[in-house]
């Protein structure tokens, strides 16, 4: 994977904060919580403690003479960004650094930030849908909801952002959706959806 393509693709996010009071640059926070969340961390303190661990190395592509922001810091950031505008940079540099051949089995699946819950701003934790290659470990994209419920939705929205022509697309029973069957084929994939009780007739013909 290009770290310098990485930062190029980070680049483009706005930074709305105001910069007379920002000690920690957006790129710098971005670059950071990429590279935490693809070494396997899924909650803000991980990504604070990534970076502590490996804060040189980090030094040597981003801004970091202020050290490491505090987990809340990141959350806090990470947050308020332009969501859209993030997912779609993410995805276009995974399809930059990843090319998916046909027959690659594709996982579509939701989850929730841990740490993400901010009682104090009434906010909801943060959910996920994510897209995963199993043949290279790799996530391809993912969007984020405000709620499990809303992943029907967020489904469809994914797999607007990605190839899958020649493909298997696995979801579990939130995504077994005729919506979601036909979006799939209309990307000319094939797909495996998972039957459970909410498809109360189907479930039943199993």
């Amino acid at each position: 994977m290009s770290i310098q393509s990485l930062l190029d693709y980070i680049s483009v996010i706005p930074d709305i904060r105001q910069q007379g009071k920002v000690k920690h640059k957006l790129s710098a926070i971005l670059f950071l919580t990429v590279c935490a969340v693809i070494a396997g961390a899924d909650e803000w303190q991980e990504i604070e403690d990534f970076g502590h661990e490996r804060l040189e190395w980090l030094k040597k592509y981003g801004d970091f003479d202020n050290g490491i922001p505090v987990d809340d810091t990141i959350a806090r950031v990470v947050s308020n960004i332009d969501s859209l505008a993030f997912e779609k940079m993410f995805i276009e540099w995974m399809q930059e650094c990843h090319e998916i051949t046909d027959g690659e089995i594709i996982a579509i699946d939701g989850k929730t930030i841990r740490g993400s819950f901010d009682k104090g701003k009434r906010k909801g934790a943060i959910h996920m849908v994510s897209a995963f290659s199993n043949e290279n470990g790799v996530v391809l994209g993912q969007v984020k909801t405000e709620a499990k419920s809303n992943e029907i939705t967020a489904i469809p929205e994914l797999l607007n952002l990605l190839y899958l022509k020649k493909n298997l697309i696995t979801i579990d029973a939130m995504g077994c959706q005729k919506d979601i069957a036909s979006k799939i084929k209309d990307k000319k994939a094939d797909y495996l959806l998972a039957v459970k009780g909410n498809q109360g007739k189907l479930h039943h013909a199993f």
